[in-house]
């Protein structure tokens, strides 16, 4: 299988981010793709099998890009999807979800946007089946914080490159201008899969 980018385009209802830092944005997630694509010939040539070693071989190396990779495609196409709508209001149903796992919305939106204030790489909104329950989890890097079958239902993007070229070193206007452009009929259908 080959790893092709997903059309995403920038329109007017993307107000998070302005279209040259959507662009850039753009231009890192087609790298994914193609470090994907490249790790999978590699993956496909049977390369350095014997060799594999814990410490240091290629084949670790390509297993480690493997996760790093690939979970960049995934974490940026979630994030992408949930981004820009003018449907940026959660409905009944979703307030109540999100409250009976954090008491309240409001409850709910405060742990979020501190998980964001806190985070380096990625914050998500997951059902985790496990304990079954929502949780905001941090990750400081692609493969680095997943918590294994949880799945997500909100995504944001908080490495510097989601934000810089536009808001410089201002998280918290970043963090508030996601919070006010989530495309909630994609995380209902999120929701609806569990």
């Amino acid at each position: 299988m080959e790893f092709v980018r997903l059309n995403f385009e920038y329109s007017n209802d993307v107000t998070v981010i302005n279209r040259e830092q959507f662009e850039a944005h753009m231009r890192l997630y087609e790298g994914y793709i193609n470090k994907m694509n490249e790790i999978d010939g590699l993956l496909a040539q049977n390369s350095d099998l014997e060799e594999a070693n814990s410490t240091y071989s290629q084949y670790r190396g390509i297993k480690r890009g493997e996760t790093y990779a690939l979970n960049g495609v995934i974490l940026h196409e979630f994030y992408f999807e949930n981004i820009g709508s003018t449907n940026n209001v959660p409905d009944d149903a979703q307030v109540r979800f999100l409250s009976s796992y954090f008491g309240s919305y409001e409850l709910w939106q405060e742990h979020f946007v501190a998980t964001a204030t806190a985070s380096r790489g990625w914050v998500i909104l997951c059902y985790d089946p496990r304990s079954d329950h929502l949780r905001n989890i941090s990750l400081d890097t692609h493969d680095l914080g997943n918590i294994s079958m949880s799945i997500p239902l909100l995504v944001l993007d908080m490495y510097e490159h989601a934000y810089f070229l536009q808001y410089a070193d201002n998280k918290a206007e970043y963090i508030n201008n996601f919070m006010r452009n989530i495309d909630w009929n994609v995380v209902r259908d999120r929701i609806d899969s569990l």
